[in-house]
């Protein structure tokens, strides 16, 4: 399946990056979690993308044809004419189509776009380039096949570091807890969607508004829910887990690979 990924936000909660690089650039270890989201589907099979830029997306197309290979392979330097032989290839399975949609479009708008990119498959992935999982792509397509539905996407529930508090009428505080998961289900990204899901979607409409609520109306929507590991990178703080996670090692959504220097 082709996956479409949209990578032309602002990224304006996360200016300590996005002021300089785009969103999707923002790197994890040495690669950007643009890469990280690819390698993730190409784990699957899936290997041709769709890239939806606006905000700076020069820089994003400057980084896949300038792709140092070394940075994330094992390799021999043959020390009299500097030749590089590799062991393993990172992308050179992959096929890129670099598409501009624009500085304000919205993700349904981007989609629109793109449509004629897609050729002729049934289903196609689209997903938000900042996010991160370990969820079993594979259960998630054969569900919404199997159920016959146009459109799925990931269901998570997010896990808050904030706390609830009880005050009375004088302000005394009588009880505070952490929230942790709230037990609210939100959209993760990671849609797989059925063609037919143009149907659904009217000029200037964002994708999960508007085409989602017509899709709901026809039982036609699918939340495959997932309670393993998912996280995005929206501020400085989701920058520096995502940094810790890679010094240790802990990187689920390689699902146990070693990516080596990424």
């Amino acid at each position: 399946m082709k996956v479409v990924l949209f990578c032309g936000g602002l990224g304006t909660r996360l200016r300590e990056y996005s002021d300089t690089i785009p969103k999707p650039m923002v790197p994890i270890g040495t690669r950007p979690i643009l890469w990280h989201v690819m390698k993730y589907y190409s784990y699957f099979g899936h290997t041709e993308f769709i890239l939806c830029l606006g905000y700076k997306g020069d820089m994003i197309k400057e980084y896949f044809l300038n792709y140092d290979e070394c940075l994330s392979n094992n390799f021999v330097l043959h020390g009299a004419d500097r030749r590089i032989e590799l062991y393993s290839s990172d992308i050179e399975d992959w096929k890129i189509t670099f598409v501009d949609t624009g500085l304000n479009a919205n993700i349904g708008q981007r989609l629109v776009m793109v449509r004629d990119y897609l050729g002729d498959d049934d289903f196609f992935l689209a997903n938000y380039a900042d996010g991160l999982t370990n969820v079993d792509l594979v259960a998630q397509v054969d569900e919404l096949q199997r159920l016959d539905k146009v459109a799925s996407f990931l269901c998570i529930q997010p896990v808050h570091s904030f706390h609830v508090a009880a005050v009375d009428d004088n302000n005394l505080v009588t009880a505070m807890h952490p929230i942790g998961r709230s037990g609210l289900w939100i959209n993760g990204g990671y849609f797989v969607l059925r063609k037919d899901i143009f149907d659904y979607i009217a000029p200037g409409e964002e994708l999960v508004m508007e085409p989602f609520q017509r899709l709901l109306a026809q039982q036609k929507l699918i939340g495959h829910v997932h309670d393993g590991f998912w996280a995005c990178m929206d501020t400085f703080k989701d920058k520096q887990m995502f940094d810790t996670m890679h010094a240790s090692g802990d990187m689920p959504w390689t699902f146990g690979g070693k990516i080596n220097g990424a």
